[in-house]
């Protein structure tokens, strides 16, 4: 999770960041790390990118990825920084 903009990846011409780096974010589970980074972002109080992730109704897309199987909402976050 850096350099997050409010824009997508996939846009060639994307949004300044917003938010300072929060780190790296790894797991198995793709429902489970999008929620761990979602939370994050609360956490860290990323205004822009919350404003723009509820416009959208983003946490559907986790709803429904936990509904159909891909993965679970719930998750243990390990750091594992010394």
């Amino acid at each position: 999770m850096n350099k997050l903009s409010v824009d997508c990846d996939c846009d060639s011409h994307p949004a300044d960041p917003t938010m300072a780096d929060i780190g790296i974010l790894a797991s198995f589970d793709p429902v489970a790390l999008d929620q761990a980074c979602v939370d994050l972002v609360y956490k860290n109080k990323g205004k822009d990118l919350i404003k723009r992730m509820e416009s959208r109704h983003a946490i559907h897309t986790l709803e429904h990825g936990e509904e159909i199987g891909l993965g679970r909402r719930v998750y243990n976050l390990i750091s594992i920084d010394k």
